[in-house]
């Protein structure tokens, strides 16, 4: 009955003592601040993924603008060139 009541003492006792133990209260805090601290990266690394991704859709959207710009040009030109070989032909049979 002694032992029961000893451990029944012990369980009782133990979360107040635990909370008065600096040990486990400097582990408390440590594990606390550890955990802020990994949140607070997630959540920058996050961040610093989105901008990335912002970043690179700008790069290619102006690269992709800009090849499309260049082949344009260069399909006109070539139209343009087609034409005026046309128009030639067309005076060389009217002349």
């Amino acid at each position: 009955m002694k032992v029961l009541a000893a451990t029944l003492v012990l369980l009782v006792s133990s979360p107040a003592m635990a909370q008065e133990c600096q040990t486990c209260l400097s582990a408390d805090a440590c594990v606390q601040t550890y955990l802020k601290a990994v949140s607070q990266a997630q959540r920058e690394i996050k961040q610093a993924v989105r901008e990335w991704k912002q970043s690179l859709d700008t790069k290619a959207s102006r690269e992709l603008f800009n090849k499309g710009a260049a082949a344009l040009q260069v399909t006109m030109e070539s139209q343009v060139h087609s034409e005026l070989e046309r128009l030639k032909e067309c005076l060389a049979k009217i002349k």
